[in-house]
C-alpha cells in the first residue's frame, strides 16, 4: 500500500478548492505525483478543475469533459508523473466513494493506466470531516487502500476505509445518483 504525500501548502490549497465555503457542488482536482521507491505518491503539482472542465457538476455527481480528461492525461505523460484524482462529497456523512464513483473507476482507471504506460493511479474522496482512498498499483486490476495522507513532515491522516475494495455488478445501475 502507499501514502499520498503533500506539503502543508499543497494540502491547504487542495482543501480550499475541494471544500469551499459555501460548499454547494462537488469539486475535483488532480495531483501530479512522483512515485517513490517505497511506492508512495509524492505530489509535485496539481490541477484544480474549474466549472468549464465539467460536463456535469452538482451536489451529488460530477463528470469531466473528455477534453479535460485528455489534457490531464497528456500533462501527466509529458511530465512523467502518475495521477491522483481527488474530489469532494457534500454532507455530514463519513467519506466513502459512491456507486457512481466506483462505476467511473471501472472505465477510467484502466484507460489512464494504459495511456501512462502502467503507472500507478490513486483516488481520494474528501468530506469536511475525513477522506477515503484507493490506489491501483503494479499489474493489479483491483485497488488497494491507501495507507494515509502525509501532510508535511508530521501529520498523517488515515482513510475511513468505508468503501468496499470490490464492487459490481452494474446491470441495474445507470451511472447516475
Amino acid at each position: 500500500m502507499a501514502n499520498i504525500m503533500l506539503t502543508k501548502d499543497q494540502w491547504d490549497a487542495l482543501q480550499r478548492h475541494l471544500l469551499p465555503n459555501p460548499f454547494k457542488v462537488e469539486e475535483a482536482a488532480f495531483l501530479f505525483v512522483k512515485v517513490t521507491e517505497s511506492g508512495d505518491f509524492e505530489c509535485v503539482d496539481s490541477w484544480c478543475m474549474q466549472p468549464h472542465d465539467f460536463d456535469y457538476q452538482s451536489a451529488f455527481h460530477i463528470s469531466l469533459r473528455d477534453e479535460t480528461k485528455a489534457a490531464v492525461i497528456k500533462r501527466a505523460h509529458d511530465t512523467g508523473t502518475a495521477l491522483v484524482e481527488a474530489h469532494s462529497h457534500l454532507g455530514k456523512w463519513p467519506a466513502e466513494f459512491s456507486r457512481s464513483d466506483l462505476c467511473g473507476f471501472d472505465s477510467f482507471v484502466p484507460h489512464v493506466r494504459w495511456r501512462l504506460k502502467g503507472k500507478p493511479y490513486a483516488a481520494i474522496v474528501l468530506t469536511t470531516a475525513d477522506y477515503d482512498g484507493f490506489a491501483w498499483i503494479g499489474d493489479a486490476t483491483d485497488p488497494v487502500r491507501i495507507d494515509g495522507l502525509v501532510i508535511g513532515d508530521v501529520d498523517r491522516l488515515g482513510p475511513t476505509g468505508l468503501t468496499p475494495l470490490t464492487w459490481g455488478p452494474w446491470e441495474d445501475f445507470d451511472g447516475h445518483i
